[in-house]
């Protein structure tokens, strides 16, 4: 069955603290050359990267559960104000943008409160839990676009190498693309227990907000102590080594080829886990109508691996055709486009054209994609009403989505063609997967 009311634009959030005291409609009035007062929610971990790429602006609140991470930021920013709880920087009327830096599960909904209060939105990746959330955020910016500026955490975008790999692919210099491998050479350690054994909750930590919209539990520094690639791991509060890693290296294809949304998914790989997210994956979506290369249009297959077991894969499909040119078994990440001229292989550094001798007298074309001012700085500026953010949340809105939707494939139907209808949200042979599409919240943190 379809999930109710994904396509309302009259979506709202319901949080304890901020729907009591009411949400600010608007925040203050923004002069171009004014600095913005900037809400850093998860100080600690990708925060401090974040934070140091807006310092330019003023830092005027941060919010972390973790009192150390507090500590630790202000020392950096020490005029800031400091809250434990991000609903209310979020409800400040003189906060300006908030830049958010928290675990997986908290992004979401975080992002859609800051954004019905008038506020600009950085976000880490990726954007959602949930392939619904994804959607949320598309629709939610979407409506209020000409107001807010937003931004997802894929700085890779904004690098010099990743738009000469989308110039190559789209000038058609290996024919029509028809498959485009991605791989991370990461994987994920067992979980094991699903439920933590109760301990102590560390002076002044606020587990109530680390917990936010996850199931009720009680305390365990075994649920986010170590940070990503603890938390991440968990279906509850993460998305794998897919959401995290494919978030970035997605990217690549998804510009390069004018991705939307697929029509079918299907993962492979490590056994499904209520749990946890898998060591090992496959995944792989058909996407119609894409921009395969020069003016043409077609479809095409979209493939990730990860894990021990995936790089295994991906290196026996792609070896063969790459021959001795390129030891694919040396790039732990990377993006191959594969035409019927050639290959492209590309990870966040180097390009490489596949047969070399084809194309020894090849002459890459003139840029035409600008230079990036900055993946941070064309989120400020974007904020002053100074240009436009190129991983805002109607185009990360759809890759994170996409991403997603492996996951819930993983979870739902290993080893099943998944059929998606986008117009309605819903797979339509596998009832079970379309429940995964979302989750249930915590009583005072829905979403809706």
């Amino acid at each position: 069955m379809a999930i109710k009311n994904h396509q309302s634009r009259r979506t709202f959030i319901g949080f304890g603290l901020a729907a009591s005291a009411g949400i600010a409609t608007r925040t203050r009035a923004q002069s171009p050359n004014e600095k913005l007062n900037i809400a850093i929610i998860g100080a600690g971990g990708r925060g401090r990267a974040n934070s140091n790429g807006v310092k330019s602006e003023s830092i005027y609140t941060l919010c972390d559960t973790n009192p150390a991470a507090l500590a630790a930021a202000k020392k950096s920013f020490p005029a800031a104000k400091t809250t434990s709880d991000w609903r209310e920087a979020v409800d400040d009327p003189a906060i300006d943008a908030v830049v958010v830096s928290t675990a997986d599960h908290h992004h979401a909904p975080a992002s859609l409160a800051a954004m019905r209060a008038g506020k600009h939105v950085y976000s880490e990746k990726p954007l959602a839990h949930t392939v619904q959330e994804a959607r949320w955020m598309q629709d939610e910016y979407l409506k209020r676009k000409d107001k807010i500026a937003t931004q997802m955490g894929t700085q890779i975008h904004a690098t010099d190498n990743y738009r000469r790999a989308v110039e190559l692919v789209q000038s058609g210099v290996i024919g029509p693309v028809k498959q485009a491998h991605v791989w991370c050479g990461r994987t994920i350690k067992p979980v094991g227990q699903a439920i933590l054994p109760e301990e102590q909750v560390p002076a002044g930590f606020n587990w109530e907000t680390w917990l936010g919209p996850a199931p009720e539990r009680a305390h365990n520094t075994g649920y986010w102590k170590g940070g990503n690639l603890n938390w991440n791991r968990r279906w509850d509060f993460g998305n794998g080594v897919l959401g995290d890693m494919g978030s970035h290296l997605i990217d690549l294809p998804y510009w390069a080829l004018d991705l939307k949304r697929p029509s079918t998914v299907r993962s492979e790989g490590t056994e499904a886990d209520k749990i946890a997210a898998p060591p090992s994956q496959i995944v792989t979506w058909r996407h119609e109508n894409a921009a395969v290369g020069g003016n043409e249009r077609g479809n095409i297959d979209l493939i990730w691996y990860h894990g021990p077991q995936g790089m295994k894969e991906m290196a026996a499909r792609l070896q063969p055709q790459l021959g001795k040119d390129t030891n694919i078994s040396k790039w732990h990440i990377g993006v191959a486009f594969v035409g019927t001229e050639g290959i492209i292989v590309s990870d966040y550094g180097k390009i490489v054209l596949s047969p070399r001798s084809k194309f020894v007298d090849f002459k890459r074309p003139e840029p035409t994609i600008p230079k990036s001012t900055g993946h941070y700085k064309e989120w400020i500026n974007a904020c002053k009403g100074k240009g436009e953010t190129l991983c805002n949340f109607d185009y990360s809105g759809a890759l994170i989505e996409n991403n997603l939707l492996g996951n819930v494939a993983h979870r739902a139907a290993l080893g099943t063609d998944l059929k998606w209808n986008a117009e309605k949200f819903e797979f339509a042979n596998h009832e079970e997967a379309t429940s995964l599409l979302s989750k249930a919240y915590r009583k005072g943190w829905e979403v809706a």
